[in-house]
C-alpha cells in the first residue's frame, strides 16, 4: 500500500523544489537554499538547508589516442609482414610479429637479429638474402645468445623448475590435454554451462581424452577438428566457425621463434620435469625449436578472443581460459613464463588485426548474431537475460571460472607470473590501434573512444618484463576491461537502450573506479555498479536504472536523481559521501535485508521527493509493527510522495536526519 503526503505540502519546500528544477537542468549548478518549514522569516527560524543540484561536469572526457603511427607502426596495419622465409620481413623493423614482442630484447640478445633459425631467403630488391643461422639451439654453445638481465632470465627458468616439480596429477593431466588437443577444442570448456551446446553447434570433436597407457606413441596426433566444422558444411553454425578459423590469419609464431632463438626451459635446466607422457613429443631439432614465443599460448588466446566476441556472456571466462592454457604450457615443462607472456601479446595482436579489418566486418557481425540465436535456443532461454543467467548458472564444482574474484586474481597472476617490475612503473598506459574491437560486443553501449578509455584505465602498471611494448599490447587486462572503467579521468556519459537487449539492457561494472570524473547515466537500460568506488565527480541519473551492488558504489561525490530509478541492492548499507537529491517523478528502490542491506546513509543533505519502493531480500522480512530506519543523513528535507512495500501499510516518520518506517499489515 502507498503512503501519500498530505496535500498541504509546505509552500516553501514546493517553491524551492520548483526553483531547483528550473535552475539546475544541465550538468552544473551550485544548489539552492531549501527551507525546512514554511514560516515567515524570523530570528528563531532553523538555518536553511542547502539542497545540491546536479554535480558539475568537468567539461571534458578522457581519451586514449593511438600511438604515433610513424614512430610505432600499428600491428593491425602490418600484420601481413609476419612471415618467415621472406627477406623483406626478416628484421624486427620489418616484421610485425617480431616487433610486437621486442621487449624481450631488453633481457636476451639473440646470436643474430634476423628471422634465420633454420630458414633462409633469397634477396628481394634492396633486401639482402637471409642465410640460415648457425644457432644450435643448445644453451651454453658458442652459437647461443647473450643474457642481458641474468636475474630475470634465471628466474624465468627457475619458475618452470619449481612449477614442474610441484605439479599435481590433476595439473599434469590438464597440461597434457592442453598440449595435445586442438587448442580450439581445449579452451571451449571455458564456456561453462554453454560448453555442451557450443560443442554440438560447432561440431567440435577430439580424439584426445586422457593420457594413453602407452606413452611412447604420444605425439601431436589429435584426430579431431579443433574449432569445428565451418562454412556450408555446418549451415547452423558454420559462420561462427569461419570466424574462429580466420582469427589466426598471419598469426604464425614461427617468425618470432626463429628471430629470438631462445631455448625451451628443459634445455636450460635438467631440473625441469616435462610431463612424462610428453617426452616423445620433445623436438630433436633444437635449432628450429625456439621457446620464445609460445605458439600454443598465442593460438589459445586468439581462439579465446574470437569465442568471447561471439559469446560475450562468457567473455571473462573465455579470456581467462586462454591464459590458463598458457600457464599449462609452463606446467607441462614446455615453455617458460616469458615465452607465455610473449604468446599472449602476439595472440592479442593477431586477433585484433583479424577482428578490426574491414573485410571481416560482415563475417564477425553474422557470427555474433548466429552464436546468440543458436545458443539461446539450444539452452531453452526465452530471451537475452535468461541466456545470460544460464551462462552463469553453475557453481565452481562444474564451472571452474564461476568464482569471479578468484578468476580475476588468477588472470592478473597469469599476466606477470610473479615477476617484479624492472622498469618505470609510472608510464601512462597506451592502447593499440584497433584494440577497442575486443570489447565491441561486451560493452556495446559504449562508443569506440570510450572502449579505448576502458582499456587504458584497466591496464596493468608499466615496468614488467617484456610487457612494455610501445603499442600497449602487453599491459592490456581484458578481464578487468570487461568490468567497465577503472578510472573516471573525465566526464563519463553512459547511454543504454534496453530495447536492444543483452548488455544494452543490463550490465554490471565491478571494478573499483577512482578518478575525479563524473558519471551520468542516460537511456532506458540498467547499469549496476559493484565496486568499492572512490571517484569524486559525482553521479547523475537522467533516465533508466542505476543500481548500487556495493556499499561504496557511488564514490565520493554527490548523487542526483533527476529521472529514472536508483536501486540500493548492496549486501550492506549504501554510503553516500556527499549529498543525495531526488526529484519528483523519480524512484528510489531499497532492497532491504540483514546486516543493514539496502539502507541508505547520506553524509550530506538528503533532499527527498518522488517515490520510495521498499522490497525485501530472500530470508528477510519485517513483521507487523516493526520499524526500520531506511535513510540516515546529515540533514533530511522533503518528503516522498508515495512509499510502497509489498504486503504492508507503511507509516513514515521524518526526523531532521532520518526516515523511519513502520510496517503494519
Amino acid at each position: 500500500m502507498a503512503h501519500l503526503l498530505p496535500s498541504a505540502r509546505p509552500f516553501a519546500i514546493t517553491l524551492v523544489a520548483a526553483l531547483c528544477l528550473s535552475a539546475c537542468g544541465g550538468g552544473g549548478g551550485s544548489g539552492v537554499s531549501f527551507p525546512i518549514a514554511a514560516t515567515p522569516p524570523a530570528a528563531t527560524n532553523p538555518p536553511a538547508v542547502v539542497v545540491a543540484g546536479p554535480p558539475k561536469d568537468l567539461g571534458f572526457t578522457d581519451t586514449a589516442p593511438v600511438p604515433d603511427a610513424v614512430a610505432v607502426p600499428p600491428f593491425v596495419d602490418n600484420v601481413a609482414t609476419n612471415q618467415r622465409g621472406d627477406a623483406r620481413y626478416a628484421t624486427k623493423d620489418t616484421n610485425a610479429g617480431v616487433r610486437v614482442v621486442a621487449g624481450f630484447l631488453d633481457f636476451w640478445q639473440p646470436s643474430t637479429l634476423l628471422v634465420d633459425a633454420g630458414v633462409s631467403a633469397p634477396a628481394q630488391g634492396s633486401f639482402p638474402a637471409v642465410v640460415a643461422s648457425t644457432w644450435s639451439g643448445v644453451p651454453g654453445d658458442a652459437t647461443d645468445g647473450k643474457m642481458l638481465n641474468t636475474d630475470v632470465l634465471n628466474r624465468n627458468i627457475q619458475y618452470v623448475v619449481d612449477a614442474t616439480n610441484a605439479r599435481t596429477s590433476a595439473q599434469e593431466l590438464a597440461a597434457y590435454l592442453d598440449d595435445r588437443r586442438g587448442k580450439g577444442y581445449s579452451i571451449s570448456d571455458g564456456m561453462g554451462p554453454l560448453t555442451s551446446a557450443w560443442r554440438t553447434a560447432t561440431q567440435q570433436v577430439t580424439t584426445i581424452t586422457g593420457i594413453a597407457a602407452d606413452a611412447t606413441t604420444v605425439l601431436y596426433n589429435d584426430g579431431g577438428n579443433d574449432v569445428g566444422v565451418a562454412g556450408a558444411a555446418n549451415p547452423g553454425f558454420g559462420t561462427v566457425v569461419d570466424l574462429l578459423k580466420n582469427i589466426g590469419e598471419n598469426g604464425s609464431t614461427e617468425p618470432a621463434k626463429r628471430f629470438y632463438k631462445y631455448a625451451r626451459p628443459w634445455r636450460w635446466s635438467n631440473s625441469v620435469k616435462v610431463v612424462p607422457a610428453l617426452e616423445p613429443a620433445k623436438s630433436g631439432t633444437p635449432a628450429t625449436d625456439g621457446g620464445f614465443v609460445s605458439g600454443h599460448t598465442a593460438e589459445a588466446v586468439r581462439d579465446a578472443i574470437a569465442s568471447a566476441y561471439v559469446v560475450p556472456q562468457r567473455f571473462q571466462e573465455m579470456v581467462a581460459r586462454g591464459l590458463e592454457l598458457g600457464e599449462n604450457r609452463i606446467l607441462a615443462g614446455m615453455h617458460s613464463p616469458l615465452d607465455v607472456v610473449g604468446g599472449r601479446l602476439h595472440g592479442q595482436a593477431v586477433a585484433t588485426a583479424s577482428l578490426s579489418t574491414g573485410a571481416n566486418a560482415a563475417r564477425k557481425a553474422a557470427a555474433y548474431a548466429q552464436a546468440q540465436s543458436v545458443l539461446t535456443a539450444a539452452v531453452g532461454a526465452g530471451d537475452a537475460a535468461a541466456f545470460n543467467a544460464f551462462a552463469h548458472s553453475q557453481g565452481t564444482a562444474t564451472d571452474r571460472f564461476a568464482d569471479h574474484a578468484a578468476s580475476k586474481a588468477d588472470y592478473l597472476r597469469r599476466l606477470t607470473f610473479g615477476f617484479k617490475p624492472v622498469g618505470d612503473t609510472t608510464k601512462p598506459a597506451v592502447v593499440p590501434k584497433g584494440a577497442e574491437v575486443l570489447l565491441e560486443t561486451r560493452l556495446p553501449y559504449l562508443d569506440a573512444t570510450q572502449r579505448r578509455v576502458v582499456l587504458k584505465t584497466t591496464a596493468v602498471a608499466s615496468g614488467y618484463p617484456v610487457m612494455d611494448d610501445p603499442e600497449g599490447w602487453g599491459r592490456l587486462n581484458l578481464f578487468d576491461a570487461a568490468d567497465g572503467y577503472g578510472v573516471f579521468n573525465g566526464d563519463v556519459v553512459v547511454t543504454m537502450d534496453a530495447g536492444l537487449g543483452g548488455f544494452n539492457a543490463l550490465d554490471s561494472w565491478r571494478n573499483n573506479i577512482s578518478g575525479a570524473g563524473k558519471l551520468t547515466k542516460k537511456g532506458s537500460g540498467t547499469l549496476a555498479l559493484g565496486g568499492s568506488n572512490s571517484y569524486t565527480g559525482g553521479t547523475q541519473l537522467v533516465a533508466g536504472t542505476l543500481q548500487a551492488d556495493a556499499a561504496g558504489a557511488f564514490g565520493q561525490g554527490n548523487v542526483y536523481v533527476g529521472g529514472g530509478t536508483l536501486v540500493c541492492n548492496a549486501p550492506s548499507t549504501i554510503t553516500m559521501a556527499g549529498a543525495y537529491t531526488q526529484l519528483a517523478g523519480t524512484t528510489l528502490q531499497l532492497n532491504l535485508g540483514g546486516n543493514g542491506a539496502g539502507r541508505l546513509n547520506v553524509a550530506g543533505v538528503a533532499a527527498l521527493d518522488g517515490t520510495l519502493n521498499l522490497s525485501f531480500k530472500p530470508g528477510f522480512a519485517p513483521g507487523a509493527g516493526d520499524t526500520l530506519t531506511v535513510i540516515s543523513s546529515g540533514a533530511l528535507t522533503g518528503r516522498f510522495s508515495a512509499i510502497n512495500a509489498p504486503g504492508f501499510k507503511v507509516t513514515p516518520t521524518y526526523t531532521g536526519t532520518q526516515l523511519i518506517v513502520r510496517f503494519d499489515a
